[in-house]
């Protein structure tokens, strides 16, 4: 499978799973997840997949002084589900986290319980909260990645593509002016708290 190489420059998310520890699925529970890993949950790589990889980051490494405990996280958006991409956000801030709404696990003898942990029109100042089940604390944070926009060309060419008008060269290098806009905002480490608010 071939992607952008910049996928592979973006640090992976290190969490405890004690789910994943307890059933043997990966060693002493070490959790890694990747930028490739969303963008295979996701089924594309677009500034929101980036956002969420961002707000997770920050976000987690707010939350926990050490590694984040994967399944013991609540998630909140602050819009409905069905509302513009509240959906993705929810449900790839979730699978990072390792939780689900009312489908998920319900767990092994009262532990590992991952269902009803992601909720939408949470009453939030942030766009998402990501809380400890733990200790009941938790952090607010919205995404704005304006400050890194998008190439001009980027729309003429998206309307020729929409309209089934543009050529296998339009196409390529759609996709290539699109990942490039999604790697400055990855790679980007200076800008990260000008597109990351806290509440």
């Amino acid at each position: 499978m071939r992607y952008p190489q910049f996928f592979d420059w973006v640090e992976p998310l290190r969490l405890f799973d004690p789910l994943a520890d307890f059933l043997g699925a990966v060693e002493d529970g070490e959790m890694e997840i990747t930028y490739l890993d969303l963008v295979k949950f996701a089924g594309h790589s677009c500034p929101t997949i980036a956002g969420v990889y961002l707000m997770a980051r920050l976000g987690l490494d707010k939350l926990f002084e050490d590694r984040p405990i994967r399944g013991e996280i609540e998630v909140h958006v602050k819009g409905g589900k069905a509302e513009g991409v509240n959906g993705v956000i929810g449900n790839t801030l979730a699978y990072i986290c390792g939780v689900s709404d009312e489908a998920g696990f319900k767990g092994i003898g009262g532990k590992f319980d991952r269902s009803n942990k992601l909720f939408y029109n949470a009453p939030i100042q942030g766009e998402v909260a990501l809380k400890r089940t733990d200790t009941g604390t938790k952090v607010e944070l919205s995404y704005d990645p304006s400050i890194i926009p998008p190439d001009p060309k980027m729309k003429e060419l998206m309307q020729k593509l929409m309209m089934e008008q543009g050529s296998p060269e339009d196409k390529k290098e759609f996709g290539q002016l699109w990942q490039k806009r999604v790697e400055k905002i990855l790679i980007s480490k200076d800008l990260w708290p000008k597109m990351v608010t806290f509440f």
